[in-house]
């Protein structure tokens, strides 16, 4: 992106300007000072633009990472943060500020979080009014906010969500002599199309934004082979596989941290609590015993298993399929298999929350109890390594991302069951790491033939869990010094 280019083309109008009123001035025009103006206006601009561009020694140093979303619940944005001050980058992370990020992340001086508030629109009227206002005035206060900064080297920005950011980003980037990298997790039209269905003006407004502003960009990554095979076919657009890795937080956990959690949890979920006891020397939960004496830690031999999904209770996850499933294996203990007792968790913050937990509240379940708390950054990678195992219900609205969730499950060694898409196996190996489902009978049937011998490690959980010990791939870190680093580093 050139860095000169606006500078000149203002120079050159302030010229013609000059032309024009010195050629009127001859004639007597009496559009002169229209023009005179208009010349002031132009050469006021030019400067404005000049002052936009002001370089110093640290500009190069400087990267913005934007997400039109919540920064606390945008792990990957969180990574390229972390990542680009290990490097002596000085970030300016802009985004909602609804959740609290990692404390890795706010421990880092060089990260300042430049928050911006999310713009609801005009209350009244048709619902297209609503949708443009918010467009308008999101448009406007990023650019306050962008143009404000000191001079970045680079925009990074997460898409989707992607209007009106990756318009506003590119302008920024033209003004001010940046250069914009988008960091593509899916398309946001095939997000939208789940609501209003691929026909909707809207949506179709929608496609046509991201195909026309996308290859504006100077770098472009992406989640899957998949996706950079599919922007290279129909968008005209070169991206970088960046497949998203566990933090080194999403680890395997002492016994004592995961007692402490569910210490926590006990005091505010009863799907936690366990029956009082006589033996004051010890502390319990339904899943661990502390011995107060010597301080050890051990994981009760009749505990329930505990099952884990994370959500952002989007469309794109049909719960329901979980919740069938699991009325299902409530049926296989009441025909007397030999089952283990669930405690299903379900973590996470978004629009469909409270529709499904008015469907779980109606559920009549003896032998399965769900709660779906909200955890904080630090304990979310304990609980995942508590976890027996993990369930995914991401179904991609583009068929061509993949579930951050399974891969911070993975981290912590935790099996999954996940529910079938086109690219799920670029990361998901069937009977290898986990299992994949097509339909909540066929996970109820994973669900009964994987807790069959629970809790011994000798089945096939256990299998995928040594499994996914042996084969742990390229950090974050590696992974992003490799195919990310190049990219702000090039001239």
């Amino acid at each position: 992106m050139a860095t000169h280019g606006a500078g000149a083309a203002c120079l050159t109008l302030s010229a013609l300007v000059v032309a024009f009123c010195w050629f009127f001035y001859l004639t007597g025009s009496n559009v002169i000072w229209t023009l005179v103006c208009l010349n002031i206006f132009i050469v006021l601009l030019s400067l404005w633009l000049r002052r936009l561009r002001q370089r110093d020694c640290g500009t190069e140093r400087r990267v913005c990472v934007l997400v039109l979303g919540d920064v606390g619940r945008s792990p990957r944005m969180q990574y390229h943060c972390l990542s680009l001050s290990k490097h002596g980058y000085y970030v300016s992370f802009v985004g909602f500020l609804d959740t609290k990020p990692h404390q890795d992340l706010l421990r880092q001086e060089k990260i300042r979080i430049a928050p911006i508030t999310e713009v609801k629109g005009a209350q009244v009227g048709p619902k297209i009014l609503t949708y443009v206002t918010k467009v308008i005035f999101q448009s406007l206060q990023l650019l306050y906010v962008l143009l404000r900064m000191e001079l970045q080297s680079h925009i990074l920005m997460q898409n989707p969500p992607g209007l009106p950011s990756i318009a506003v980003a590119w302008l920024v980037c033209i003004l001010r002599g940046s250069r914009l990298i988008i960091d593509w997790h899916n398309y946001g039209y095939t997000i939208m199309a789940l609501n209003h269905g691929q026909r909707h003006p809207v949506v179709q407004l929608a496609k046509w934004y991201e195909h026309f502003f996308g290859p504006m960009a100077t770098h472009n990554l992406c989640v899957t082979n998949a996706m950079k095979d599919d922007l290279q076919k129909n968008w005209g657009i070169k991206a970088t596989t960046l497949y998203d890795r566990p933090a080194s937080i999403f680890r395997e956990t002492p016994l004592k941290l995961q007692h402490e959690l569910f210490m926590r949890l006990a005091n505010a979920y009863p799907q936690f609590q366990h029956s009082s006891s006589e033996n004051v020397r010890v502390e319990r939960t339904i899943f661990s015993v502390r011995d107060l004496d010597d301080n050890t830690v051990t994981l009760r031999a009749e505990r329930p298993a505990l099952l884990l999904s994370s959500t952002s209770w989007t469309e794109d996850e049909d719960f329901s399929i979980l919740l069938t499933a699991l009325e299902e294996y409530e049926g296989f203990i009441n025909g007397g298999a030999l089952l283990p007792s669930l405690v299903c968790v379900i973590t996470g913050k978004g629009p469909q929350k409270e529709h499904y937990r008015k469907l779980i509240d109606s559920l009549h379940l003896e032998h399965v109890k769900i709660c779906t708390p909200w955890l904080e950054a630090e304990d979310y990678p304990v609980l995942l390594a508590s976890a027996d195992l993990g369930v995914c219900l991401h179904k991609s609205s583009s068929g061509l991302d993949l579930p951050m969730k399974v891969v911070d499950m993975f981290g912590c060694c935790l099996p999954v069951c996940a529910i079938h898409f086109s690219c799920l196996h670029e990361l998901v190996k069937h009977e290898e790491n986990g299992l994949i489902f097509k339909d909540s009978h066929e996970l109820a049937e994973q669900f009964k033939s994987l807790l069959s011998d629970f809790p011994s490690s000798d089945g096939r959980l256990g299998l995928f869990r040594r499994n996914l010990r042996a084969s742990r791939g390229q950090s974050w870190d590696d992974n992003w010094n490799q195919n990310v680093l190049p990219l702000i580093t090039a001239p």
